[in-house]
């Protein structure tokens, strides 16, 4: 997890990373070009200087470059990267010493238990819980050093509060533990609610947008960097002469108070489409995220709504960005009439603010997304539009066939359209989306407002997310819950869409408290059955006598009929030891699996596996699967092999 693995922002607060000097002679920092003060308090932090912090949080208002300086830290802090860099000629009390690189758990897209398990990995940590990461990490013989970029990123559904969960269930008792040193990058409100965990000598929040650490310098050399056509902007005549360069420079930077990303979008709308503009005008360089998008639109003669409603479904976006393809008809359900011209012609219009990455679309930052979707009329409208959008776009209703974004993210816009409970009734959309995501959005709706669908796949995931199951197993994992749950329609759906399951979950039955199974008939040629040792004076079953602690149930092996507490278990025919030698196939069990072994070939056939330990398995010589666990015991039906 050095730097190099990081997964970071590809577009950030800021312009051009190389700069022209400081005053004070020494080269800038590449990447960051500025920000002097605040690297030199995180490097006294990562050199623990006399009077560092232990914990230092980074924050800032939208758009105010702490993602950008961090990770302009971070390639001081990671040996490879430090090659690349001037040290020799940047200011000494900023670059940090060669020390091995810290630990940098990447929080875009993933879970809270996902950052601590990346943390715990990483440490090598010997862990079965949460609170074992914390203790072991506090066992260690030397301080570990741990920073979190990008708090405001985590989570794979953006309406499921993940940062929120990141900030209280791991980064609170992380920063709490006394042998680690932790550096984050995370927003304000949480800033401040990590801070008052703490006690005043561990932490200090470093806020970009505080004079101490405002940098007006850094974005007028940002400014200027971005305009200079030896770095690749267009010839223009304010942007050649640089004397006129420095000029707007320094307009574009005082506009734009503490933003770099303020600089980063004025820069961006004035050299994409220059005609019309007046370097002398103040007026039309923007102050803010939301005037940059407004002043951008009235100057090329457009609607500043209808550049909104182009960026929309960029904005409402979930995980890696917007498929181009369905941009047009996202936007379009979001405004409620065609926008296919506007789309078509728009990019001059929109392009100042999107990222093309190969067959998607993403906003330049976070922050443009947060003021496009603060200015729509109705933010739950607007998603269940786009909800139903995706919808219609799944070929035949076969979620196998459809788009990955579609497929999988759906979950995310009807979660907050208010709509998710209505959507997890389809059988295909459970196997189909990606579990990890899924879940997410599941979690996030109250309990009360699921159905029973929803519920068994809820109980069902941690297994498909552990597991990393893909859709067949996924399909036939989940068939056998809708079974244990009694939804045996949600089960036979399960089987009609296309896979070859393992197996079909013939019955299911709540036996508690099941110790041992068998499979074996009835005498004189009589029915395939299952027997099931109980607890002593479970309902119809065959007493041991007054004082034996277990009794024994029988059913049907195929049909789960009881059959009648007086038949003497003694009677019923087990397989011969001979008989299993010669069965095509066999079992292995350990806590929380079973699997079926094809004797001819030594291959797995089937793996079943469990929430819950297994208590019990058995298997006829038909290939008839018998398996117990603390809920009960239920029967499946293996497929024959071609």
């Amino acid at each position: 997890m050095a730097y190099a693995h990081l997964p970071v922002r590809t577009t950030d607060d800021g312009g051009p990373g190389l700069m022209t000097a400081p005053p004070e002679g020494y080269a800038p920092h590449p990447h960051i070009g500025g920000r002097t003060a605040a690297l030199r308090a995180l490097a006294a932090w990562r050199m623990e200087w006399p009077g560092a912090p232990r914990v230092l949080l980074l924050t800032g208002g939208a758009g105010s470059g702490s993602s950008r300086l961090i990770t302009g830290f971070l390639m001081l802090c990671d040996p490879e990267f430090r090659k690349r860099l001037p040290l020799d000629d940047m200011d000494p009390s900023t670059v940090p010493p060669d020390l091995p690189p810290p630990a940098v758990p990447g929080t875009e897209g993933r879970t809270a238990a996902q950052v601590l398990w990346l943390l715990a990995d990483h440490h090598g940590l010997n862990a079965s819980r949460d609170s074992e990461v914390y203790e072991q990490l506090a066992a260690l013989a030397e301080p570990v050093t741990v920073v979190v970029p990008d708090v405001d990123l985590a989570g794979p559904v953006r309406g499921a509060g993940e940062p929120a969960r990141l900030v209280r269930e791991v980064l609170k008792p992380l920063a709490a533990t006394p042998t680690v040193r932790l550096l984050v990058d995370l927003p304000r409100a949480y800033a401040a609610e990590l801070a008052g965990s703490l006690p005043p000598g561990e932490v200090q929040v470093l806020d970009l947008d505080d004079p101490q650490w405002a940098d007006p310098e850094g974005l007028v050399l940002h400014a200027a960097a971005a305009l200079d056509p030896q770095l690749g902007a267009p010839e223009l005549p304010f942007t050649s002469d640089p004397g006129a360069r420095l000029e707007l420079a320094m307009a574009i930077a005082q506009r734009a108070g503490n933003s770099p990303l303020v600089v980063q979008l004025a820069t961006h709308c004035v050299l994409m489409a220059p005609e019309g503009f007046d370097p002398g005008d103040a007026s039309l360089l923007p102050s803010s995220v939301d005037e940059a998008l407004d002043l951008h639109a009235r100057r090329l003669g457009a609607d500043p709504q209808t550049l909104r409603l182009m960026l929309a479904p960029i904005a409402l976006a979930e995980s890696e960005g917007l498929p181009v393809a369905l941009w047009g008809q996202l936007a379009a359900a979001v405004a409620g009439r065609d926008m296919s011209a506007d789309i078509a012609g728009g990019m001059l219009l929109a392009g100042p603010f999107v990222q093309p990455e190969e067959d998607r679309l993403r906003l330049l930052h976070p922050a443009l997304g947060a003021a496009v979707r603060a200015g729509l009329p109705d933010l739950r409208t607007a998603q269940s539009r786009i909800a139903v959008a995706l919808l219609s776009a799944v070929p035949g209703q076969d979620w196998g066939q459809a788009d990955p974004y579609v497929r999988d993210h759906i979950a995310g816009h009807a979660l907050e359209a208010g709509q998710l409970p209505q959507l997890l009734t389809d059988p295909g959309l459970f196997v189909h989306a990606d579990p990890v995501v899924l879940r997410a959005a599941i979690e996030a709706c109250p309990p009360a407002e699921l159905g029973p669908p929803a519920l068994t796949y809820l109980r069902t995931a941690p297994l498909l997310t552990r597991t990393q199951a893909p859709a067949e197993l996924r399909a036939a994992l989940l068939e056998t819950a809708f079974v244990e749950d009694g939804l045996f329609e949600y089960a036979a759906a399960v089987h009609r869409l296309g896979f070859e399951l393992p197996w079909q979950t013939v019955w299911n039955v709540g036996v508690p408290g099941v110790s041992a199974v068998t499979v074996g008939r009835l005498p004189e040629g009589g029915d395939s059955v299952a027997v099931l040792v109980v607890p002593a004076g479970t309902p119809g079953a065959y007493s041991l006598g007054e004082d034996a602690d277990t009794a024994v149930s029988i059913y049907g092996l195929v049909q789960p009929v009881q059959l009648a507490p007086d038949l003497d278990p003694a009677t019923i025919l087990r397989p011969s030891e001979d008989e299993r030698a010669e069965a095509p196939l066999f079992l292995s069990r350990g806590a929380d699996y079973v699997r079926v072994w094809d004797r001819a070939s030594e291959e797995v056939v089937a793996a079943l596996v469990s929430d819950v330990p297994f208590t019990a398995a058995d298997l006829s010589p038909d290939g008839v699967l018998l398996v117990a666990t603390g809920r009960g015991v239920k029967a499946l039906r293996l497929r024959p092999r071609a």
